[in-house]
């Protein structure tokens, strides 16, 4: 397009002119009330431009004035019609800001350099299989019939911030299976009235969601579905601080503006359905603070099968369904107790982990309440795999003390006299999980033994060999018989007898108790 077409208006010539340029076409008022794009009244003629200008202009734009560098930057325009660019090379650079469209734009398998478009209407955004060299911004854009990026490929980084989104006629508000992006994902405190799904995406660094408030269509299941993601460094379902996010307008992008001052208000992230993060892959962690889950019934916080160095889940309230952890594989868990959903509501059937760093206080009997909340039966793998992460952290003492509870909770589970027999192995030795409990019995016993045979000295085994008689000594050699302490000249009988088998019976089972847990201490060691 060498010439500027005769039949275009003023305000469409001055558009041309601008592109050959590369400056910034700018029709606001500077009333940021008339410029709001989706609350202010009709723009009039003044600030009207035609669709079918933008995409001429996009397509086959006028060469660039020498010096300069072609590029579409508008702002304040009214676009009418609808802009196709779907299956086209765009060939400039494109900014456009407080821009309003008339009808939905179809960008399905174009390719571009960088798409910026900032605080912007647009009534319906189709990208399925866009191809961008450079970031696509959609930060504070208002899109009240939602996104489709389809297995698009962002070159570097994909923004959303603040942008709010509608639902389409499936109830989708940001549809983007299959999205590759090879940089960041920020939508941070971004809006949404119906499902955002990145199923099976690829995002090479972060996928932010800081502060985002999510909702769903009446009866939709999920509102954030990232089954099979793959996260190259970190995903942030967290709180948002709001310092300069409130009033600032020219604050859309993480990094911009001043620092946030410590103790500043937060805005959590929230989500008011279910939360698919299934098979998800995060690299460097998978961080969950500062949010809330609002689950009705049938929806969970489905984190089943992912993989993470780190999962940190400290939210200051817990979610009010069920949360899921079947078969995940975790580095290090961080939580705290008050974050977790209450009985029967979390899933931990296979979830593994290496090791425990509690954000605050969380003690051991809290832990195993934590794991007995969460099985409606008895199952052995999550008592063992918390015992093992507890050793591996050398907490000996407390990896015991989950063993004990495990055996407690076993035998809830058993027949009658199964429970019986689990009572007395719990009240004498504590499953041999307290083997000083052990020592006490045995020191008890020989206790009694004594008293009983300071009484009832028995005759000696030869009527003419007497060795010399000691209740004390005696008692302790049935007690422990692989000792000999001269006391073996003895023969007990009636109920001495039987007092006697009764205690090389009990000392066996006491001493073997004791020796048991000796040995683990000193392995500890």
């Amino acid at each position: 397009m060498e010439q500027v077409p005769d039949d275009w208006t003023p305000v469409e010539k001055g558009l041309w002119e601008a592109v050959r340029h590369g400056r910034v076409y700018d029709l606001r008022t500077g009333d940021d009330a008339l410029d709001d794009p989706v609350n202010s009244g009709d723009w009039g003629p003044g600030r009207t431009v035609r669709a079918e200008v933008v995409a001429a202009l996009l397509l086959d734009g006028p060469p660039a004035v020498s010096g300069r560098v072609a590029s579409l930057r508008m702002s304040g325009v009214h676009v009418t019609g609808s802009l196709v660019l779907a299956g086209g090379a765009i060939q400039h650079y494109v900014e456009l800001y407080d821009c309003r469209f008339e009808h939905k734009v179809l960008l399905s398998e174009a390719r571009a350099g960088t798409l910026r478009l900032i605080r912007c209407l647009i009534p319906r955004l189709e990208a399925s299989r866009l191809i961008t060299e450079g970031d696509l911004h959609l930060a504070r854009c208002v899109i009240p019939g939602g996104v489709r990026l389809t297995d698009a490929k962002i070159g570097t980084d994909l923004m959303l911030n603040q942008a709010k989104f509608g639902g389409d006629r499936h109830g989708r508000a940001f549809a983007a299976d299959g999205l590759s992006v090879n940089q960041d994902v920020e939508a941070e405190r971004m809006e949404s009235d119906g499902e955002v799904s990145l199923r099976t995406a690829r995002i090479g660094g972060r996928l932010s969601l800081r502060g985002a408030q999510l909702r769903g269509a009446p009866g939709a299941r999920n509102v954030l579905n990232l089954a099979r993601i793959n996260v190259g460094h970190t995903l942030y379902l967290s709180g948002s601080a709001d310092a300069s996010w409130i009033d600032s307008r020219t604050v859309y992008g993480y990094g911009y503006g001043e620092p946030t001052p410590l103790g500043s208000p937060v805005t959590p992230f929230r989500a008011y359905g279910g939360v698919r993060l299934a098979d998800g892959r995060f690299e460097n962690a998978c961080l969950i603070t500062d949010a809330e889950f609002h689950l009705g019934p049938g929806q969970e916080l489905s984190m089943r099968r992912i993989h993470a160095p780190e999962l940190r889940f400290s939210c200051r309230k817990p979610p009010t369904g069920h949360v899921s952890l079947s078969r995940a594989r975790i580095g290090n868990l961080v939580d705290r107790p008050g974050a977790w959903p209450e009985a029967g509501q979390v899933g931990l059937n296979g979830f593994t982990y290496e090791s425990l760093r509690p954000d605050g206080h969380f003690s051991v009997r809290e832990r195993i309440e934590w794991l007995e909340k969460s099985l409606s039966e008895y199952q052995p793998e999550p008592y063992e795999q918390l015992a093992a992460a507890l050793r591996r952290d050398g907490s000996d003492e407390d990896a015991r003390e989950v063993l004990h509870a495990k055996q407690r909770r076993r035998r809830r589970s058993l027949p009658l006299p199964g429970r019986l027999w689990g009572l007395v192995q719990d009240f004498a030795v504590g499953y041999g999980y307290r083997p000083g409990r052990a020592a006490w019995w045995l020191l008890l016993a020989w206790a009694l033994g004594s008293l009983y045979f300071s009484r009832h000295e028995p005759a000696p085994l030869k009527a003419d060999e007497r060795p010399h008689w000691n209740a004390v000594l005696y008692a302790l050699s049935q007690l422990l018989p692989i000792v000999d302490l001269g006391q073996q000249g003895w023969n007990p009988g009636g109920t001495s007898q039987w007092v006697a088998a009764g205690l090389v019976i009990v000392g066996w089972v006491l001493a073997t108790t004791v020796a048991a847990g000796a040995t683990r201490m000193l392995q500890r060691g």
